[in-house]
């Protein structure tokens, strides 16, 4: 039997935190860190351990005294704020892990940026203020398997941001046989920033912004993604990526092997006013066209809702994913099944600030 995994935090079912969970389950039992296990993760958990992530000290005692009884086989978050409490477990249980300095590094934007700019990496804001490419250049998001020295890329999502000044993610697309995989400039700069964070047994996220003068690291997640990124990988090469993050995390290799050709996206629906939601339907209808891959409703009748500008991943009303066998096919089929939602808002009278 498969050796099980503690999950720091098992993050929320509307930001499609559900899929690598169910991933994970499905090949090792998982036991919680968490103060209260929302109900719709307890089906995928084989314990529970009832300690706060976000206390550092506190919860890498308790794992390490459940350790102490119980057989751990590896530690996994996908959340930035857990990143130092997993890098102090697996450093004390002697577990594959982050360094805790990259941890704490990958926690923090400005630390990470200091930490890149230190070996010469390109960073998104480098160049000076109000430089248009920082904001301008196209988002490609790098699913990177680090295992010793190997940096291998995955796969590239292709992300869609929402308009200023939040510019939340309004889509992501992977596609199996993206152009840029054989980018060697991209290629060289995910590598370098690998190796600048020490990363040795890691799924990595890596975003960077597309300029004129090349890519620049805007962002790096040293954890499973979120936003049904992980099914989209999943869906367009066959790679598992939560399978991955668990065999790296209890010292396996992953299977890395492509056993797909295809192309994948997820669209997210925002409020378009700012108010309170008074109608959330969806047409039954959306489950017979032949790319859907799911539909799925995620605020509820009377939630407070934030108009796209200023709103975050919580405000988002409904996401869809779907499967196709180009990335144009999969835009078509994303416009399609918009049309199956139907949302309907009544505006409050505050407004935001210029």
């Amino acid at each position: 039997m498969a050796q099980p995994v503690v999950l720091l935090g098992a993050g929320r079912r509307d930001s499609c935190d559900e899929f690598p969970l169910a991933r994970i389950a499905a090949s090792r039992p998982v036991v919680l860190v968490d103060p209260d296990p929302p109900a719709w993760a307890r089906p995928y958990l084989a314990g529970h351990l009832a300690a706060d992530p976000a206390r550092e000290a506190q919860t890498a005692e308790a794992v390490c005294g459940y350790a102490a009884e119980h057989p751990v086989g590896g530690v996994l978050t996908w959340s930035a704020e857990h990143l130092t409490t997993a890098a102090r477990i697996t450093g004390r249980l002697g577990l594959p892990g982050l360094p805790y300095e990259t941890a704490a590094a990958c926690a923090d934007p400005v630390a990470l940026r200091a930490l890149l700019d230190r070996h010469r990496l390109p960073t998104a804001g480098a160049g000076a203020p109000g430089d248009p490419e920082d904001t301008a250049g196209p988002l490609v998001s790098a699913e990177t398997v680090v295992l010793d020295d190997e940096v291998r890329i995955v796969a590239l999502t292709r992300t869609t941001p929402g308009p200023p000044p939040a510019r939340s993610p309004l889509r992501h697309g992977v596609h199996a046989h993206d152009g840029l995989l054989h980018n060697r400039f991209l290629r060289q700069c995910v590598e370098r920033t690998a190796r600048a964070l020490r990363l040795t047994h890691a799924v990595a996220h890596i975003t960077l912004r597309l300029t004129a003068r090349g890519p620049r690291v805007l962002t790096v997640a040293p954890h499973l993604p979120g936003d049904l990124i992980p099914l989209l990988v999943e869906r367009a090469t066959g790679v598992d990526l939560a399978a991955a993050a668990a065999d790296l995390a209890t010292g396996r290799h992953p299977d890395l092997t492509p056993t797909r050709q295809r192309a994948a996206a997820v669209q997210f629906a925002y409020p378009a006013v700012t108010g309170r939601l008074t109608e959330l339907r969806l047409d039954p209808a959306a489950a017979d066209d032949p790319s859907a891959d799911r539909m799925v409703l995620t605020r509820h009748p009377g939630d407070p809702v934030t108009a796209a500008p200023h709103a975050d991943p919580t405000d988002r009303l409904a996401h869809w994913a779907v499967t196709a066998d180009t990335p144009t096919a999969c835009e078509t089929a994303l416009r399609r099944l918009a049309h199956h939602l139907t949302a309907t808002i009544l505006p409050t009278t505050d407004t935001y600030a210029a």
